[in-house]
């Protein structure tokens, strides 16, 4: 199972699935970095120092941060999903189908509808 770090942007009910899936998932709320416009970079930086991979819905943002610097616990970087059960099974499998997040930059798409 894997060490995520879920950005403030990330639906809570995501995380409580990915949680009741069996990930170690910590929310940016949790760190008491929420509510202050904390820059990418430092919840990158976070991430990297916890040894947790960045979970966000940011992707732009954290694809030039992963371009710049891939040595990181990994990035999953996701489209908006209103099916968050569908979203975190989607996000398990993604990550699960890797045997070591380390540097990796997973994207995992909503769905065509």
């Amino acid at each position: 199972m894997a060490r995520i770090y879920a950005n403030e942007n990330f639906p809570f009910l995501v995380v409580a699935e990915l949680r009741r899936l069996g990930h170690d998932v910590v929310t940016v709320a949790e760190t008491g970095k929420a509510n202050r416009a904390t820059p990418d970079a430092e919840i990158l930086e976070f991430a990297i120092s916890t040894g947790r991979a960045i979970l966000t819905l940011n992707r732009k943002h954290f694809i030039a941060l992963h371009a710049k610097n891939p040595f990181h616990a990994g990035m999953v970087v996701c489209t908006v999903d209103a099916d968050f059960a569908g979203q975190a099974q989607r996000i398990h499998e993604a990550v699960e189908a890797l045997a070591d997040l380390s540097g990796q930059l997973v994207r995992v798409n909503r769905p065509p509808r």
